[in-house]
């Protein structure tokens, strides 16, 4: 009876997390903790916490599905985890082996035309877990439909090590030149990795640390972070929106805080120079939701006063004599230097809101 009404509420609850949740993220990573600890707390061997949690792998695909995510990293195996004995390696590798093959022959995975890729130094893995990777790679290359990347002997330094080391060869060979090495630079190097930036990273298991898991995708994108205490094979779809909701509450935050700053340039700008106002609102505009846009538009009004609107009539660009005609002499070289003028503050004023301006 209990397990009943437990079954209804975790049910309900879910519907609730379902319903808070508008625009999720496209791109989550998890890190898969807890195999073993699960397997220990249930009086098993370690390789059962490790067929547990690929069961849990299954159900997070199925919501992703569910959910519209674009793109899916696990960590599946760190370099770290080489230290770990041969005998739960030797049971590890059989079960990644396995599960590749299932991936790449199974048909949901075809018909939602997910592509699987692993990243990491997957040269130091076993002969037969490399060929299953080729295998899973090939049999899904081309698809666009879902991004299924996972981590297989993989380090995040040694990541960006392995892009340096690139990039200097490139360097030596002149193919670059230093002064041609820039964030895109690097960001070549990593492509065959994830296809995008991490937007959200979960960790199970109750440790809360990323354990420098995507850096240049998670960490240079201020990833959202959701930690949770169940183990990996504990995890559940409630601990999955639970992690989408904290990603939708920081970019809830972070809009305000765009909209906020975007409001408060454009009055105290609008306030010296409507027209100033303006060209930078519509700047700013394009980096704003609908709903605060709006309200940004809704500011730069309030902002126009009848002696605004009299000034723009009469003295348009500061051109007039003290009788209030146009000098057209000095019309050409006014209205440049005010569109110069006016393109170095918009610069400014959008270098604050980290918003690039033409050039």
């Amino acid at each position: 009876m209990w397990n009943r009404v437990q079954g209804v509420v975790h049910r309900a609850y879910e519907r609730v997390l379902r319903r808070e949740i508008s625009d999720g993220p496209a791109h989550i990573a998890i890190i898969q903790d807890g195999n073993r600890r699960y397997a220990r707390q249930q009086g098993d061997d370690v390789p059962e916490g490790h067929r547990e949690g690929a069961q849990t792998t299954e159900k997070v695909l199925d919501w992703c599905e569910e959910l519209s995510i674009q793109e899916l990293t696990l960590y599946a195996f760190s370099t770290e985890n080489f230290k770990r004995s041969s005998e739960e390696l030797d049971s590890l590798f059989g079960l990644i082996e396995k599960k590749l093959y299932e991936f790449a022959d199974a048909d949901r995975i075809h018909q939602n035309e997910v592509r699987i890729k692993a990243i990491g130094d997957v040269a130091r893995l076993p002969a037969s877990v490399q060929e299953s990777i080729r295998y899973a790679e090939s049999q899904t290359d081309g698809y666009e439909g879902f991004r299924l990347n996972i981590a297989l002997a993989y380090g995040g330094r040694s990541e960006l090590l392995t892009a340096a080391r690139e990039v200097a060869k490139k360097v030596e060979k002149g193919i670059l030149t230093p002064a041609d090495v820039d964030a895109n630079t690097v960001e070549a190097q990593l492509s065959a990795n994830a296809s995008r930036d991490v937007d959200l990273i979960i960790r199970t298991g109750g440790d809360e640390r990323t354990s420098n898991f995507l850096p240049w995708h998670a960490n240079g994108n201020e990833a959202a972070v959701y930690f949770c205490a169940p183990y990996w094979p504990e995890f559940s779809k409630v601990d999955f929106l639970r992690g989408l909701r904290t990603y939708e509450s920081r970019e809830e935050s972070w809009r305000q805080s765009r909209k906020n700053r975007a409001i408060a340039l454009v009055r105290a700008v609008a306030q010296t120079e409507y027209e100033e106002g303006m060209r930078v609102a519509t700047r700013l505009r394009e980096q704003l939701c609908t709903s605060n846009a709006k309200e940004l538009s809704a500011e730069l009004e309030r902002q126009r006063t009848p002696e605004t609107i009299s000034h723009e009539r009469a003295d348009w660009f500061g051109l007039t004599h003290q009788s209030g005609a146009v000098d057209p002499d000095s019309l050409t070289g006014h209205v440049g230097n005010h569109v110069d003028e006016s393109h170095a503050s918009l610069h400014q004023w959008s270098t604050v809101l980290s918003i690039p301006t033409a050039k």
